[in-house]
């Protein structure tokens, strides 16, 4: 959290010099000196500033003195207790929006809870402390207070800025008018910027003071902004992968690697959020189990390549059939490779097994057992224990070296769980490799392998030469659009991008477009009123309508496609993916009338 704060501060960063990280004020208050003792033991890496009180009485004081980021408050004290010294703390003008940590050593009901909150606390910690997490509260906290310094220090620039600006426009000719004006419109942007980058963090804010399921919503809102700068760079890439017309580039796949591996951290940050939240929803079908692990080793294929190592499968000679999800069982099985690839030394083997076993004891008697077994850097036997754990890394060296947020392993053991099945590992010690092993539920029967088609002979319909499409993309990020409308041009169409929403209807109307990428969240008006003014006129009911947005949950698909939407592609958008909607257009059965 602390991390996104920190992103969240750049505009503030670039309009004042750089600032090493300054130390904060923390107010212990406790009457137990020994208490007090902890605290400073457990805050002092923090680096800040740490003040003690050993009454209300003496915390009011220090109060009165200099100005705290943050309170840790012991609730049960002599004389005035932490109750009625967060009251009078929070009745001050000057400390009314002090976060208050209330410290209890007995457990306190929700009437308790409720009053503390309306008294002004944050959260309560419980004794015996865990150190980590009463550290992480405290510094979210401070990191928070060092931000709203920085806002006001900005401020006030801005408004030296402004005042500077407008005594020099009273004195300046009219010769100097346009450069004024330039000047102010330059100004105008940036106080627009600061003000959302502020709003955010009003927002962010007032999350921290909710109950935990809205720091999930603060996830989904960090992942969503992430995805519009990341969706021009994944545009220019591949714009730059078609460009090198099938020649090998090791600057291009470096590039392509990373990016992936930070679409797949905030993947898999929204996927831990909802599960959390019990808002995750698998889509069930019969699902075959060789072609489960065919897209799991395509996904991870990158990462094996890229470090040299051997894949070897034992799959069972029929195939097995899964009522599953079949891209969330993949994502199960993907993760379980990158994991043995980051942690195996380059050129090593690893295997993929699956095999039939028969459980008696269990509600689904035959199930299927499919292990990812590695020469890597093993476990030893307090990891075993708590490698599944959210937010753990086996070996930070490792995470620094290879990226990851310390969650893959947990998406592992929470969709398998969704799933009905069980995930375990097992390790003979460091050095020793790991073997991941997923027993799933799988039905009585056994579908036989389709055969292979003969060499030579070709299983779809002979292709035909279609005429290009007339595209238009409508994005007010520049970059989004340009991109993209290059990209759709490379591929052998017509394309034109729209910055502005509101002259939609007179591009449509001029160019008769047959695919429209329209992004969902811009000003002024949003991508849903295009789309249904669009669909009210009979120039644009036929048209194929595909929303390109960087929100991609269920709820968010639903509302594209009641807001007429044919598809919901999610930011940034894949090569594959748009090449696969252009072809598709090009062979609906309206267009052939057309060409023929």
């Amino acid at each position: 959290m602390a991390a996104s704060l920190r992103a969240a501060g750049r505009i503030e960063t670039a309009m004042t010099p750089q600032k090493l990280r300054e130390p904060v004020n923390v107010l212990l208050v406790d009457d137990q000196p020994g208490r007090l003792l902890t605290y400073r033991a457990i805050l002092e890496p923090l680096g800040d500033n740490l003040v003690d009180a050993a009454s209300g009485t003496e915390a009011l004081k220090r109060l009165m003195e200099t100005e705290f980021a943050v309170i840790l408050l012991d609730v049960n004290m002599p004389g005035m207790d932490g109750f009625e010294t967060a009251s009078l703390i929070h009745q001050h003008p000057r400390f009314e929006k002090t976060p208050i940590i209330f410290v209890t050593a007995v457990n306190v009901s929700d009437l308790d809870r409720l009053r503390g909150y309306k008294l002004g606390a944050f959260d309560y910690v419980m004794v015996p402390i865990i150190p980590e997490i009463l550290r992480s509260k405290v510094e979210v906290l401070a990191e928070l207070h060092r931000k709203r310094r920085e806002v006001e220090v900005v401020n006030a620039e801005l408004a030296a800025a402004n005042r500077a600006l407008q005594t020099e426009k009273a004195r300046e000719l009219e010769a100097f008018n346009d450069t004024l004006r330039e000047a102010n419109a330059a100004l105008a942007t940036r106080n627009t910027a600061l003000q959302m980058e502020i709003a955010q963090r009003a927002r962010a804010e007032q999350r921290l003071r909710e109950a935990d399921t809205r720091k999930d919503e603060f996830l989904a809102t960090l992942a969503h902004e992430l995805r519009n700068p990341l969706a021009p760079l994944q545009n220019a890439l591949s714009i730059r992968r078609l460009a090198l017309a099938g020649s090998n580039d090791e600057l291009q796949d470096l590039m392509e690697r990373q990016l992936s591996l930070l679409v797949r951290m905030l993947d898999d940050l929204l996927d831990v959020a909802r599960i959390t939240r019990g808002k995750m929803l698998l889509r069930r079908a019969p699902t075959a189990l060789r072609e489960v692990l065919r897209n799991a080793v395509d996904t991870a294929q990158p990462l094996f390549n890229q470090w040299g190592h051997e894949l070897v499968l034992e799959l069972p000679g029929q195939d097995v059939m899964l009522d599953a999800d079949p891209v969330r069982l993949a994502q199960v099985f993907a993760n379980l490779l990158n994991n043995a690839a980051k942690y195996s030394e380059p050129g090593r083997r690893i295997e993929l097994r699956a095999e039939l076993r028969r459980e008696p004891a269990l509600p689904a008697p035959l199930q299927v057992a499919v292990q990812v077994v590695d020469q890597g850097i093993g476990l030893d036997a307090g990891h075993l224990e708590t490698v599944f754990d959210l937010f753990r890394q086996i070996d930070n060296r490792v995470e620094r070296a290879h990226g990851g947020l310390g969650i893959g392993l947990t998406l592992v053991q929470r969709l398998t769980q969704l799933h009905g099945g069980h995930v375990s590992v097992h390790s003979d010690g460091p050095g020793q490799g790991c073997t991941f092993t997923v027993l799933l539920p799988c039905s009585e029967r056994v579908a036989a392998l389709p055969p292979k088609p003969a060499p030579g002979l070709s299983t779809g319909v002979p292709e035909t030469a279609a005429q290009p499409l007339r595209v238009l993309v409508v994005d007010d990020n520049r970059d989004a659009a340009d991109t993209l409308a290059t990209m759709v041009r490379l591929l052998g169409h017509d394309a034109e991008a729209l910055y502005d929403p509101q002259v939609v209807e007179a591009a449509v109307a001029r160019m008769t477009p047959d695919l429209i990428f329209l992004d969902l969240g811009m000003p002024g008006r949003s991508g849903f009123d295009v789309a249904r003014s669009l669909r009210a006129h009979p120039q644009g009911r036929d048209v194929r309508l595909v929303a390109v947005t960087g929100w991609g949950q269920a709820e968010d698909r639903r509302r594209s496609l009641d807001a007429g939407f044919d598809q919901h592609l999610v930011k940034p958008p894949d090569l594959d993916t748009v090449k696969q909607l252009c072809t598709s257009q090009q062979g609906r059965p309206d267009r052939q009338a057309e060409v023929e």
